[in-house]
């Protein structure tokens, strides 16, 4: 298959705003994609070459992929430096010099799609001495053939840039039509997803096997399960009402969410998107590896640094210090963890995501050999909201953010958030403090002591049904001159000359990014608005609902998706619960 239909489909999918487009040029990419290739093509279209939680990026930086054109174009590294400069984006970097250069090219051999992904794997796995040259011949032997247009989508790639912004649910509709040739099939492909975090191997076995072969997928310890999340709520007596009767309340932690794996002594560790996050937690292997009867089993928890001399857990911030690729050994000492279970997902050899809450909390506890490091978080079972109230005053006492309230009768579902599972943090007992997690999709020049660089933000909430994000509010409060000078560099990767595909705006920014930086902030309330797209229609004809006084609390969200970000649904809830406390008044 020869790579310039990738970036043709692609350039067509870059050209389009909206979401039926991107799904039908993908369904169209895919019908013409050989199937011993199809899940190569997924993975390339998702920027990739293999899921996440193997943990393998091709990782060109900028420095190397400017040379590397210098040295095709006869250009000097500065030329093409400044260049860049111009253009900020390196996909246009290398087809406007290409363009340039293939005019006197008179042969060059097609890129196939297997030669390209054969290539980036070399890349990918360079490493040690000589590396950096080899990895440049690699780069300049597929540039060296490429078209303009090639060009521009292989720089994007190596680089990390692809852009495109296809949602995981974009693939799965678009694979649901063209191998089963009914959208309505896809619901059977997410749960495949769902429960082995693999694109691409669902859609090789989709279109080799059908529907059959989707239902034969099951859970393995190795390939992490996309988390369950939960809803929220602003009161313990909402949570008693949603759920009807008697739940379970747990302690709702400000740690790292960790999906454990273990089969025999292999301990391997996920983050709550799907990263492979094992190096960064030496003695939370150690301690599953102690404490965990089992030889195999898939837990999920979360762990929280802890003051060592008390017991006490520290804020979300002081665990983040344990992202370090180096130094781990020094990050274990200055930043102790404990690791709090709360569910399991499997154990030797049964899949236990169907079983109701309450026995797989039992058969968590049964496994769990409990001590000062490690342990099933605290619940209680109750009806009685002012017990739970009780126990959230608790939770906060012994620093947490507050609880989680669980369906007795649950199961585990696998990348679904639903009021199966309901969060009540602290900040919802005011007024509403709520924090609110949402994505960065545009931009706004400041002015005054911000002239020249970003001084407000445009953010959006995220709509499940329709796979997009809807706008919510701008926010410019709560950032710091480090923060204004930080948020540029975080967010060019992500710089796109139009408004991205699946991002739903009434508001021109003047800049705008692919959905992906994740920020927390707070807000006073949540008011109706004639130019916001968040639950647009859904209240009242004509008007949409966004934050009022929003406010960045210096949370940068790294640890989640932005299909993490606080949903459409939850704001319309806190509207809602808002109304009903001025009513109440």
């Amino acid at each position: 298959m020869e790579y310039t239909l990738i970036a043709e489909a692609y350039e067509k999918m870059e050209e389009t705003t909206k979401r039926t487009d991107l799904t039908a040029y993908l369904v169209e990419l895919f019908k013409a994609t050989p199937l011993k290739i199809l899940d190569k093509v997924i993975y390339l279209t998702q920027g990739k070459l293999y899921p996440d939680y193997m943990g393998v990026e091709i990782g060109v930086a900028d420095k190397l992929a400017l040379r590397t054109l210098a040295n095709i174009t006869g250009l000097t590294a500065e030329q093409v430096e400044e260049y860049y400069k111009q253009k900020g984006d390196i996909g246009i970097v290398a087809q406007d010099l290409l363009t340039n250069k293939k005019q006197q090219t008179l042969f060059s051999e097609p890129l196939t799609v297997e030669r390209v992904y054969t290539t980036l794997e070399k890349i990918a796995k360079t490493t040690g001495s000589g590396s950096l040259d080899l990895r440049l011949a690699h780069l300049q032997s597929l540039l060296n053939d490429a078209t303009p247009l090639e060009a521009k989508y292989l720089m994007r790639t190596v680089t990390g840039r692809l852009r495109l912004g296809v949602a995981d649910y974009t693939v799965l509709d678009a694979l649901a039509i063209a191998f089963t040739g009914n959208k309505e099939n896809r619901i059977h492909l997410e749960r495949a997803y769902n429960i082995s975090s693999d694109l691409g191997a669902v859609a090789k076995t989709v279109a080799e096997e059908g529907l059959e072969g989707i239902l034969r997928f099951r859970i393995q310890v190795g390939k992490p399960v996309r988390p369950m999340l939960a809803e929220r709520l602003e009161s313990a007596e909402a949570i008693v009402e949603k759920m009807g009767g008697e739940c379970a309340i747990e302690y709702k932690l400000d740690g790292e969410r960790l999906q454990i794996h273990k089969l025999g002594e292999k301990v391997e560790l996920f983050s709550r998107r799907l990263e492979n996050i094992t190096t960064h937690y030496p003695d939370a292997i150690s301690l599953v590896k102690r404490h965990i009867k089992a030889k195999e089993a898939i837990l999920d928890g979360e762990a929280v640094a802890i003051n060592e001399e008390t017991g006490e857990y520290l804020p979300f911030q002081e665990i983040m210090h344990r992202r370090r690729k180096y130094g781990i050994e020094e990050a274990m000492r200055q930043y102790p963890i404990s690791l709090n279970l709360f569910d399991i997902l499997y154990l030797e050899g049964e899949d236990l995501t169907q079983k109701p809450y309450l026995e797989r909390r039992k058969i968590l506890e049964k496994v769990t050999e409990k001590t000062e490091r490690i342990t099933v978080i605290p619940a209680i079972i109750t009806a009685d909201s002012a017990k739970i109230e009780e126990f959230m005053q608790q939770a906060i006492l012994d620093g947490c953010e507050g609880i989680v309230a669980k369906d007795l009768k649950s199961s585990y579902r696998a990348g679904a958030r639903e009021f199966s599972w309901i969060k009540l943090k602290r900040e919802y007992k005011s007024e509403l403090q709520d924090t609110i997690d949402l994505v960065i999709v545009g931009a706004f020049y400041g002015k005054g002591k911000r002239a020249g660089r970003y001084g407000t933000f445009l953010l959006a909430a995220y709509d499940k049904e329709e796979d997009v994000f809807k706008t919510a509010t701008k926010i410019g409060t709560g950032f710091t001159d480090e923060d204004l000078v930080r948020f540029p560099e975080i967010l060019q990767p992500y710089m796109i000359p139009n408004k991205h595909a699946r991002v739903e705006s009434k508001i021109e920014a003047d800049v705008w990014f692919t959905p992906k930086v994740v920020i927390e902030v707070i807000a006073s309330e949540v008011t109706l608005s004639p130019v916001h797209t968040c639950a647009m229609n859904i209240i009242r004809k004509g008007a949409g609902l966004a934050l009022r006084f929003p406010k960045y609390t210096g949370r940068l969200r790294d640890d989640k998706a932005p299909e993490d970000a606080t949903t459409v649904q939850e704001i319309v809830e806190l509207y809602k619960a808002q109304l009903k406390k001025i009513v109440e008044q």
